[in-house]
């Protein structure tokens, strides 16, 4: 099956955006080069997208930056915008207070990414970073895959290569709303994690168990009775593929999240506003328009030496899988 991949606009600066349609199954994903980002996916026999996205290209340098990208080279913050790497400190422009989140200007959500190879159902994409770039070192390769795997399960593969001993923990950021509606009021959660980390001032403490407060998601919850979320849940550790969060609406679409990712950022939404530009349903999105579910390795793990690791040593491979598979009742 060839590869359908059109302009679907340009940034300020005037380069060019192509979106690239995976169709297989059930499902129908497009791809933007900026960013990696998954900017739609559809479900057959549902007709609305169920994750947040727009059709105007300005709405991603702004408003939506981060909204259904590959964030990184190092997601989520890193406490005072500093780490020591390969026994050298180094310092980052803060762009969250005093920390860094999501590697700030010079994140890969903002580049305008190669396509290195792409067929009907699957795409890759990669961007070459210099020694340097975003304060961090080595020359890396950093690649993402997008497959549709029938009857409706999308895959998505990360990986990352650097010359030099570097920080790596990229992250795929949807935001998810099963139902096409203004709000994820009607979904319900469930995580697979017995701990989570409790923040102070946005960044983490030392893992605590679940049992026992209003955080425990081993069970499903409905999104509205839950406190506001923007924490890191500690799965158990493995290097293989397995379910970690089903969401659910109630329209009757459910998604299965599985990932050999060692924790999952939930975020709620709650500062969600992408006015004046319009989201996939035609209007601008508000508050908890969509929630947030993040694979990927402990936000800050730098300064905490008993958190999963981030560093990516010289030469070695990093790699990330994760599978959306959407069933509609």
């Amino acid at each position: 099956m060839s590869a359908d991949i059109r302009d679907f606009g340009k940034l300020a600066n005037g380069r060019v955006i192509r979106v690239i349609t995976l169709r297989a199954g059930e499902l129908t994903a497009r791809v933007l080069t900026l960013g990696a980002t998954l900017q739609d996916l559809r479900l057959a026999g549902t007709p609305w997208p169920l994750v947040l996205g727009s059709d105007l290209p300005g709405a991603y340098a702004g408003r939506l930056s981060w909204c259904g990208a590959v964030v990184g080279p190092v997601a989520n913050r890193i406490g005072g915008a500093q780490a020591r790497i390969a026994d050298q400190d180094y310092r980052f422009p803060p762009n969250d207070g005093e920390n860094l989140l999501h590697s700030g200007d010079d994140g890969v959500s903002g580049l305008i990414w190669d396509i290195a190879e792409a067929t009907g159902d699957a795409v890759t994409l990669q961007c070459d970073l210099a020694h340097g770039f975003g304060g961090f070192p080595g020359a890396r390769v950093i690649r993402a895959t997008y497959r549709i795997a029938p009857p409706a399960t999308l895959e998505i593969t990360l990986t990352a290569q650097s010359d030099r001993e570097t920080l790596v923990n990229l992250a795929h950021h949807p935001y998810w709303n099963l139902d096409g509606t203004g709000t994820t009021s009607g979904h319900s959660l469930s995580v697979a994690a017995d701990r989570i980390l409790p923040t102070a001032d946005g960044l983490p403490l030392a893992p605590v168990p679940v049992e026992g407060t209003p955080y425990d998601l081993r069970r499903a919850q409905p999104l509205p009775d839950l406190p506001p979320l923007d924490h890191n849940y500690c799965l158990d550790a493995s290097d293989n593929l397995r379910p970690v969060a089903r969401l659910t609406g109630e329209r009757g679409v459910t998604l299965v999240l599985e990932t050999d990712a060692p924790g999952l950022q939930v975020y709620d939404g709650r500062a969600l506003d992408s006015a004046p530009y319009p989201g996939l349903t035609g209007q601008p999105y508000k508050a908890h328009a969509g929630i947030a579910l993040e694979p990927q390795l402990w936000p800050d793990a730098p300064n905490h030496p008993d958190f999963p690791s981030i560093v990516l040593p010289a030469g070695q491979q990093w790699r990330q899988e994760t599978r959306y598979t959407l069933s509609r009742a």
